[in-house]
C-alpha cells in the first residue's frame, strides 16, 4: 500500500538512505516521506542509530610466551550526521572493526609480560580506542567505549599460577605455624621452669619448717622431762617417724614389696646412721 501511495515509513532511531536512479540524493529521517518510485526515486536501505556492542575474542601472546585469549567488547554507534558514509563507505563494518581490534591487540599485548598483562588492562583499551576512534570516524562512526573484560592464558598456565599462589600461601602459612609453635614451646619451657623453682621452694620451706618443729621439740622435751639429753629426744623422734613411715608403706595399697631388717638392734642401727647423717650434713 505504502509503495502505491508512493509512501514510506522511517522508524525511530533509523535513517533511510534515499537515492534517485541509483544515485544517493538525502538521508531520511524518522517519519513519513513522500517517495514517487515511478520517478525513479527509491529507498536503498535503513541504519540503525542506536549503540552496538561486538564482542572480540582474540588469540595471542605475551612477552614471556605465554598464549592468552583477550576479550574486547566495543561500543559504537553511526554518526546522523554521517549516515550515509556509514551506509556506503563499509560493506560489513562488524569485519572492520575487528580487524582493527586485532591489529591493536596482537601488536600491544607482545610487549608486555603476562602479569603486565593483567594488570594494564586500562592501557590496552584505551590504546584499541583511540585506533578504532581514528580509523571509523572516517567511515560516520563513533567509538563510545572500549572495554577489556577478560584475559584468559592456556588451562595449564592459569593451573601452574594457581599453583605457585598455593604454594606461596603454604610458606606462609607454615612460617606462622612454625612462629606459634615456638612461642608456645617457649612459654611451656618458662611454665615448667617456674613451676620447678617453686617446688624447690617449697620443699625447701617444708625441709626448714621439719627442722625447725624437732628443734622446738627437742629443746620442750628436754625442759618438760628433767634427766634427759638431746641426744635421747633426738632418738626417739627418729625411731617415731621410722615406725610412721613402715605404716604409711604398709597403708599404701599400691606400694611395691620394701625388705628392711627390722628389730630392737636394727631400730637402733637406723637410728645411729639417720642422727649420724645428720650431724655430718649440719658440719658440712
Amino acid at each position: 500500500m505504502g509503495n502505491l501511495l508512493c509512501c514510506v515509513q522511517v522508524d525511530q532511531s533509523t535513517v533511510a538512505m534515499k537515492e534517485g536512479f541509483g544515485k544517493f540524493e538525502e538521508v531520511l529521517q524518522p517519519g513519513c516521506h513522500c517517495m514517487p518510485w515511478f520517478l525513479g526515486k527509491r529507498i536503498a536501505g535503513h541504519l540503525s542509530l542506536r549503540l552496538q556492542q561486538l564482542d572480540i575474542k582474540c588469540e595471542t601472546k605475551t612477552k614471556d610466551n605465554v598464549f592468552v585469549n583477550v576479550v574486547a567488547s566495543i561500543q559504537y554507534r553511526a554518526l546522523a550526521d554521517n549516515a550515509n558514509d556509514a551506509f556506503y563507505k563499509l560493506s560489513n563494518t562488524r569485519s572492520q572493526i575487528q580487524a582493527y581490534v586485532f591489529d591493536v591487540i596482537r601488536a600491544y599485548v607482545p610487549k608486555l609480560n603476562l602479569d603486565d598483562t593483567f594488570e594494564q588492562k586500562n592501557e590496552i583499551a584505551k590504546a584499541v580506542e583511540e585506533e578504532l576512534e581514528k580509523a571509523m570516524s572516517a567511515y560516520g562512526y563513533e567509538i563510545v567505549q572500549t572495554l577489556i573484560v577478560d584475559i584468559e592464558p592456556d588451562e595449564h598456565v592459569k593451573r601452574a599460577m594457581n599453583e605457585i599462589n598455593a604454594a606461596a600461601r603454604m610458606r606462609v602459612a607454615a612460617k606462622e605455624k612454625a612462629e606459634a609453635e615456638k612461642i608456645l614451646q617457649v612459654k611451656r619451657a618458662e611454665g615448667e621452669a617456674e613451676s620447678k623453682y617453686l617446688h624447690g621452694v617449697g620443699i625447701a620451706r617444708q625441709r626448714q619448717a621439719i627442722v625447725d618443729g624437732l628443734r622446738d621439740s627437742v629443746i620442750g622435751f628436754s625442759v618438760n622431762v628433767p634427766g634427759t639429753s638431746a641426744k635421747d629426744v633426738m632418738d626417739l623422734v627418729l625411731v617415731t617417724q621410722y615406725f610412721d613411715t613402715m605404716k604409711e608403706i604398709g597403708a599404701a595399697s599400691k606400694s611395691s614389696a620394701v625388705f628392711i631388717p627390722h628389730g630392737p638392734g636394727a631400730v637402733r642401727d637406723v637410728v645411729s646412721q639417720i642422727r649420724d647423717g645428720l650431724l655430718q650434713g649440719s658440719h658440712e
